[in-house]
């Protein structure tokens, strides 16, 4: 295979999603105005389900036009070499191999945020404003922004950087180097992002005592798990939208409750969902799934440096200086495949694992109140209650809520 067969291939490989991607979206769109089923006639009033179903459609076209225009600006920059021009213009500033990738993927990075901040902005104060979502002020807003890039600059500069210096080092092993390197930084992630990450955007406080801390205190020892950690985020600063969240390992392990999830629900309710979080971890989910993307880092780290030193994929993109980043640049487009692949796979086990944590708390607590909590949640999130079953296969991580509820009044033991 040469460099042409594999700039087309890449071509062909971006075309195929973009039409699979829409594909899917027709189909589910063509689902929003099916009947609600019997399990979740209560969940909206007719008029209601009205302003949902228009939320849907809004979403479904402005998602249309934004990925449509991406995947335009994606196909014209690979016709016109545009990766080429960035590595010329990165190697312009600097010739060291670390501060050129860096250079590169900062200016990659830069551009692909500027042509999608006026469809961020559009999508948070126009659509979600619309339908009473937004809570959002431009300061927020823009102060969001600001932390995500200098996070991402140190963090993932970093990270690329130590990558690259296994590489220099190790060269065809580099990979074993980089796995350990991803698996110790997914470790710290799961245990310290809540303590150290969450608070630079958001405000967390302790639950304050009372009831709704005494039943949590109460459902938590009856079923043998330690939790002095409940914490109340202040997500409603950004959005009525609510959730909660289990997080962290042994001594760090923490919940995290929204504040919108405490106003609109119950407390027996939030108790239910808490129960949903708890069987999470006593199933050992979080294990599991960090086991599983460690092993398909590990697959996708192999299979990369098979390529790396092709000059092939260099030239494929234009580029007629090999590199590390052009290299992983062209690799991260042929592996799409495979990726979308494994992501099924991994949403396939996750829902598998969202049933198992219904019934863990249908067994330890009860179905009813974690039930009207999911419909109280979908309601307020204005959430699709027909997805189309192609639809969930692809992309939902969670059953829909009817396959959840019908579960749950099964007598399956999961």
């Amino acid at each position: 295979m040469n460099a042409t067969s594999i700039f087309y291939l890449i071509i062909g490989i971006l075309v195929v999603d973009f039409l699979l991607e829409r594909f899917l979206g027709l189909l589910n769109y063509t689902w929003y105005s099916k009947a609600i089923p019997k399990e979740l006639s209560d969940v909206y009033e007719p008029k209601e389900y009205k302003k949902s179903q228009e939320y849907k459609k809004i979403n479904f076209r402005f998602s249309l036009i934004s990925s449509t225009l991406s995947f335009l600006v994606i196909i014209l920059f690979l016709h016109f070499k545009g990766f080429a021009l960035v590595d010329q213009i990165a190697r312009g500033f600097a010739t060291d191999q670390i501060l050129v990738a860096l250079l590169f993927f900062g200016i990659i990075m830069l551009a692909s945020e500027l042509a999608s901040l006026p469809f961020s902005i559009y999508s948070t104060f126009v659509i979600e404003e619309q339908f009473g979502f937004n809570t959002t002020t431009l300061k927020t807003f823009i102060l969001d922004k600001i932390k995500s890039y200098i996070l991402t600059a140190l963090l993932g500069g970093g990270i690329l950087s130590l990558i690259i210096l296994c590489y220099n080092w190790a060269g065809a092993h580099f990979w074993w180097y980089v796995w350990v390197l991803i698996l110790m930084t997914s470790l710290f992630m799961n245990m310290f992002y809540a303590k150290l990450f969450v608070p630079i955007f958001n405000k967390q406080t302790p639950l304050e005592e009372g009831d709704l801390k005494n039943k949590i205190s109460e459902y938590a020892a009856s079923v043998g798990f330690h939790i002095n950690k409940v914490f109340v985020i202040d997500g409603s600063k950004r959005s009525t939208k609510a959730n909660a969240y289990f997080s962290g390992f042994g001594s760090e392990k923490r919940i995290t409750l929204y504040d919108t999830l405490i106003e609109q629900l119950t407390e027996e309710e939030i108790v239910a969902v808490l129960a949903h979080e708890v069987g999470h971890y006593k199933r050992n989910h979080i294990i599991y799934n960090l086991i599983l993307g460690t092993l398909t880092t590990g697959f996708t780290l192999w299979l990369f440096s098979l390529v790396v030193n092709n000059s092939l994929l260099s030239q494929a993109l234009g580029v007629s200086i090999p590199s590390f980043h052009i290299g992983l640049v062209a690799f991260g487009l042929l592996y799409a495949p495979i990726s979308r692949l494994t992501g099924i796979v991994m949403n396939l086990l996750s829902r598998k694992f969202e049933y198992q944590a219904d019934y863990y708390a249908k067994a330890t607590y009860k179905k009813e109140p974690l039930i009207s909590g999911l419909k109280a949640l979908s309601k307020t999130s204005l959430s699709n209650l027909t997805p189309h079953p192609a639809y969930i296969w692809f992309h939902y991580s969670h059953p829909s809520l009817q396959q959840r509820i019908t579960a749950m009044n099964s007598t399956t033991v999961y």
